[in-house]
């Protein structure tokens, strides 16, 4: 039987008719570029949730038996696992077709050798910038799989935009790519979250620095509370957990590294759990029985989904005078998170820094189908949700 993550990926899964639309024209595209001597790009935008890797995962089981040297490239390490279990699972795929940005790069520049088809999923996270720790000494990997493939297909989403060494917004993105050939399509309908729009829409306005509004009544067939006490709300994940499967704690950064036995903890009030390990197994985090003894972060969910989410918002939010969710980027403790640019004027930088921490917490906020769960670290922030979320009819 597949795991619940697998079947978010599944060919079975039917598409809706725009997501099959939008199929269509991207093998369209493909097709008549492959005949063409220009390097070809197709820009897949949209929000978490929005069935990007969906429709992504069937075009490549289709495109990679019928285009030789097609390779689909995903920096998340947790995502390429669910890839190449999906691959020994789907006759005429093989393993080998999913690979890193880096070492593709690495490999191809060596062989001095160029593919037919590069597919590109969370583009968002690749290097916009060297970084020698991983390997990578070009400027941008993105132009650079560009300039080794006769046609790219890329998913993006600026909103999951995580580090300064992967800097990306659309501007950016666009202005790389309009030398080549291109289309970009937008996908905006949620098939993730069981939310109503009116939800949907608060938290967009949340995230943004936008002054915190009551929590509509209405938010559709979805559990969304909020917890003064994150260990009360650790035990409702637990019960979760135990009747549905995939609920999970998460957190963002702002917990010092001051280790408890070994281990690195989130201390938060009465809660105590520490971070997410590597993942050195097949299996994705979540989907590890004995995760749900451990806080999980956007490394670990980034692209899954969860059934139910319990999210501690940290140190670097708090509220503003105004009543806005404020970004503090100096009670970050993610080291990687900030890596100084120097393509990035002095203000830009600092701009940036507030983007990727907003854009931290939004990942986390579009993972629960079923429901979500929050608990804010600063108390102001803490009770002032409490107090707009105070007439929400609670499901149990």
């Amino acid at each position: 039987m597949e795991s619940h993550t697998l079947n978010a990926f599944s060919k079975n899964v039917t598409l809706t008719h725009h997501q099959a639309a939008v199929l269509q024209q991207i093998i369209d595209f493909t097709h008549d570029h492959l005949q063409k001597s220009d390097h070809a790009v197709f820009v897949l935008m949209g929000d978490a949730g929005t069935g990007k890797s969906l429709i992504l995962n069937q075009l490549f089981t289709q495109l990679a038996q019928e285009v030789p040297d097609s390779y689909f490239l995903v920096n998340h390490p947790e995502l390429l696992k669910v890839y190449r279990e999906l691959a020994g699972q789907t006759p005429h795929m093989l393993k080998k077709y999913y690979q890193r940005p880096t070492s593709f790069i690495n490999k191809l520049h060596k062989q001095g050798k160029h593919v037919n088809l590069t597919v590109i999923d969370e583009a968002h996270l690749l290097l916009s910038k060297p970084d020698h720790y991983n390997n990578y000494y070009g400027d941008n990997q993105l132009k650079d799989i560009i300039q080794m493939s006769q046609v790219t297909i890329v998913v993006f989403d600026p909103h999951q935009v995580l580090r300064t060494k992967s800097f990306w917004n659309q501007q950016r993105l666009l202005a790389l790519i309009e030398p080549y050939p291109h289309d970009v399509v937008h996908l905006k309908q949620q098939f993730r979250m069981q939310a109503g729009p009116k939800l949907m829409d608060w938290l967009d306005h949340f995230i943004d620095g936008e002054v915190i509004s009551p929590v509509p009544a209405d938010i559709g067939n979805y559990d969304f509370r909020v917890f003064a006490d994150a260990q009360k709300m650790f035990e409702l994940i637990t019960k979760k957990n135990q009747r549905y499967g995939l609920a999970r704690m998460t957190s963002t950064s702002g917990y010092p590294s001051t280790l408890d036995g070994g281990k690195h903890l989130v201390n938060e009030g009465h809660f105590h759990l520490p971070w997410d390990q590597y993942n050195f197994t097949s299996t994705p985090w979540a989907e590890q029985p004995q995760t749900i003894d451990e806080v999980g972060s956007i490394y670990t969910v980034q692209g899954f989904d969860l059934n139910y989410i319990g999210i501690i918002i940290g140190p670097p939010f708090y509220l503003t005078a105004d009543h806005r969710l404020g970004v503090d980027p100096s009670k970050v403790t993610d080291v990687e998170i900030f890596k100084h640019r120097p393509d990035l004027d002095p203000k830009e930088f600092e701009e940036s820094k507030q983007a990727l921490l907003r854009n931290s917490l939004n990942v986390l906020l579009r993972r629960g189908i079923k429901g979500m769960y929050l608990h804010a670290h600063d108390p102001k922030l803490e009770q002032y949700l409490e107090k707009m979320a105070a007439n929400i009819k609670v499901n149990n």
